[in-house]
Order: structure tokens, then C-alpha cells, then sequence
């Protein structure tokens, strides 16, 4: 799920930059011919996968906190457009020649646990986790996205196109606030929380995929060195640093 800022981190990524090379030059018939990054590619688009599928049931069930009928609905189609990113994932597992059920299911159970342990207790806290939560997975596959091979590279932006949440959520957290600032201080604490556990949830994921933390890092697709990767983390920090801006929180 994308937000408006996250199209920020995409951009400082690419501006200036060299054409492409290595993996990021080739097309996936000829990338996939190493198997050590197919099986990377595989488990990229699983987690992608099933966190998509796991953003439409969020959106489902945050409908039922919306505190009106336009509400329901503008969250109902936002459900909608998360299960067609899904889709999309899913038919192309499907199209390689790998099942998409057993290429998410090494996922499952993390992204599940992060979901229970960050759970809303209420509607706006719903919104600051999908604007702000979602989005530095976005940022950071979105970095990853310019180092995959070009077929692999379209589908992941694509997936990660903006679903409307991000304006959303602003317009709604902002009016609260606005209403109630005692609200502001709140919400900024759950925002940061949320920002530790996906990050942590994120490590735990990687660490436990041999060929998706190797890709990631540079070992497969060429990419990342020590001070690129720092770099990276810092457009991420940066970006979210924005989005709590943009929300009217202290980061």
C-alpha cells in the first residue's frame, strides 16, 4: 500500500542515477536463469503476496470502526484495490511456474503475529497504521524494486501504487486532531510504536529467508554495499519523518 510520500523515496532513489546494470538490466526470462535469484524472487513476492492479502482484510475489518457510511465505503473500495494488487502477485507466482499458496506461506505467521501485536483500538489509530506502517514497507520495497530485473521491477511498483489511503488518512487524523488536539500526543506515540515493531518484524522476516536476505543486501541482485544500505534506511527514516508531518505528529 503506497502513500503520496512514498513516491518521495522512489524518486531521490532514481534521480541522477547511471542506466541500469547487472541484474536490474536484464528482463526475467534471462534473471531467472540464476536459481539462487529466482528462489529470492519467489519469496519477494510471496511476503508482497500475502501482505496485500493480509491489507485487504485489515480494510475490511477497520470498516466496521468507521464512524460513518462514506467512511464504510471509501475504506470498502481501498479493501478492493489491496486484493487486486494480490491478484496481480498471485497470477504472476502462478505464471513463473510456483504455487502461490506455498510461496506465501513462510510469511503468514509473521506478518499475522505483527498485525495481532499492533492491532487498533480504535479508528483513527487503524488510519496512523496503515499511512504510517504500511508505508515504510513501501519505501523500502520500492528501494529494493531498482535492483530487480525489469519484468519483476513493473510488477512491485505496481502492486505498491497508491490505493488513496495515504489522503485519507491525512484528511481524517488532521480533523481530529484539529477537534481534540489532547489526541496528538496519543496517536504519535502509537506511530512511533508502530515504526520499531515493523522494522522489527521486518529483520525477523528476512533473517529467517536465506535467498531474500541475500538478494537484499546485495548478493544477488548487485546493489547494496554497507553505505548504500545506510543511506537507504536514512530516505526511509526521512520519508516517515514527512508522513508524521504531513499527519500533524510529532516524530
Amino acid at each position: 500500500m503506497e502513500t503520496p510520500d512514498n513516491a518521495n523515496t522512489a524518486e531521490d532513489t532514481a534521480a541522477g542515477s547511471p542506466a541500469p546494470t547487472g541484474i536490474a538490466a536484464k528482463d526475467w526470462a534471462a534473471a531467472s536463469a540464476d536459481p539462487r535469484y529466482r528462489e529470492a524472487i519467489v519469496d519477494l513476492l510471496g511476503v508482497l503476496a500475502y501482505g496485500e492479502l493480509a491489507a485487504f482484510e485489515r480494510l475490511a475489518e477497520d470498516a466496521k470502526l468507521a464512524p460513518s457510511l462514506a467512511d464504510k465505503a471509501e475504506l470498502a473500495k481501498m479493501a478492493s484495490a489491496e486484493f487486486h494488487h494480490f491478484e496481480q502477485l498471485r497470477n504472476r507466482l502462478a505464471a513463473i511456474g510456483e504455487d502461490p499458496t506455498a510461496a506465501m506461506e513462510p510469511f503468514a505467521k509473521p506478518l499475522d503475529d505483527f498485525h495481532l501485536q499492533t492491532a487498533p483500538s480504535d479508528w483513527l489509530e487503524g488510519l496512523v497504521k496503515a499511512y504510517v506502517g504500511d508505508s515504510i514497507a513501501s519505501d523500502f520495497y520500492r528501494e529494493v524494486a531498482t535492483r530487480l530485473d525489469s519484468d519483476t521491477c513493473a510488477l512491485v511498483l505496481s502492486v505498491l501504487d497508491d490505493t488513496g489511503h495515504g489522503n485519507f488518512a491525512v484528511e481524517k487524523v488532521r480533523a481530529a486532531i484539529e477537534a481534540d488536539p489532547r489526541l496528538g500526543g496519543r496517536l504519535a506515540l502509537w506511530a512511533r510504536r508502530l515504526m520499531g515493531e515493523a522494522l522489527s518484524q521486518a529483520q525477523r522476516v528476512v533473517a529467517e529467508r536465506d535467498a531474500l536476505s541475500t538478494m537484499l543486501v546485495g548478493g544477488v541482485a548487485d546493489g547494496f554495499d554497507l553505505a548504500a544500505v545506510g543511506e537507504m534506511f536514512s530516505r526511509i527514516t526521512k520519508a516517515h519523518t514527512k508522513r508524521m508531518a504531513a499527519l500533524g505528529l510529532a516524530s
